[in-house]
């Protein structure tokens, strides 16, 4: 039987997300953080890129693993939904990828990859002891002094944008999908987790993981789809420089849809 998520995930298309306008913003900051990381692993460990093993959990389609694949990276991806692995699969890449849940990496040894990339499973993992089982996992499966790149859907994004944007409000309070802080309840979606700072520090805490730093990946674009498909490409490009410069700034940072938690392996 297919889980809620796999049901999901076969109708939505994932392999499109990211070419729109406010996708594209959060691809281009991802990797631009990505590749500000590997570069420092290459510096550090005196590594060519062949050289360096990086790990996509809950990959999706292979966006960021079959690029970074082309780059030269020794790329293995895990995916749980077997339609986008199939299509993973199909661009025929150098990837190795397998179907996985993010909270069970058996197959993986211990301290096999350089940098690791937990994209979407914590989008979906309500529970806090699933986030710290899948946190665990990569952590394990992560080199001491690697890193790790966890990413996370902000609650106030999820406020703003249902509760008030789209006028939910009032069948949000009557159902308890907000309790009286405005903090999302699991009543708030069946599929997806919302997060605060609060709540990611906490999660790194209990799991032993170093914050290196935390970023906006997408900032204010997914409030903006419609501005952001109005605009020329040539005005995009300056909107993608303006967020680019303001995407490490912790003022803005709760209200982003998307964060990106950059986290060091560091064993005691």
């Amino acid at each position: 039987m297919q889980t809620e998520i796999e049901q999901y995930y076969n109708k939505f298309n994932e392999e499109k997300r990211l070419d729109r306008r406010h996708g594209r913003v959060e691809f281009v900051t991802s990797m631009k953080y990505i590749h500000k990381y590997l570069d420092e692993i290459a510096r550090e460990r005196n590594k060519t890129t062949e050289e360096i093993k990086i790990m996509d959990i809950g990959a999706g389609t292979g966006r960021y693993s079959v690029a970074l694949s082309e780059e030269g990276y020794d790329m293995t991806a895990v995916e749980l939904v077997r339609h986008n692995l199939g299509l993973l699969k199909a661009k025929n890449s150098a990837v190795k990828a397998y179907q996985g849940n993010a909270m069970k990496l058996s197959r993986f040894a211990d301290e096999t990859f350089d940098l690791t990339l937990l994209f979407g499973p914590l989008y979906h993992l309500h529970a806090r002891e699933e986030k710290l089982k899948a946190l665990a996992e990569a952590k394990r499966i992560t080199k001491n002094g690697g890193f790790i790149l966890a990413a996370y859907i902000m609650n106030d994004y999820s406020v703003i944008s249902y509760a008030f944007k789209e006028r939910n409000i009032l069948r949000a309070m009557e159902e308890g999908m907000l309790d009286k802080q405005f903090h999302c309840t699991d009543k708030a979606n069946p599929l997806y987790s919302f997060m605060r700072l609060e709540d990611i520090e906490q999660l790194n805490s209990m799991a032993g993981l170093e914050r290196v730093q935390i970023i906006a990946a997408d900032g204010a674009a997914n409030y903006m789809r419609r501005e952001m498909n109005a605009l020329t490409e040539e005005e995009f490009q300056y909107f993608i420089e303006y967020h680019l410069s303001t995407c490490e700034r912790m003022d803005l940072m709760g209200a982003t849809s998307h964060t990106v938690d950059i986290l060091r392996k560091i064993n005691n």
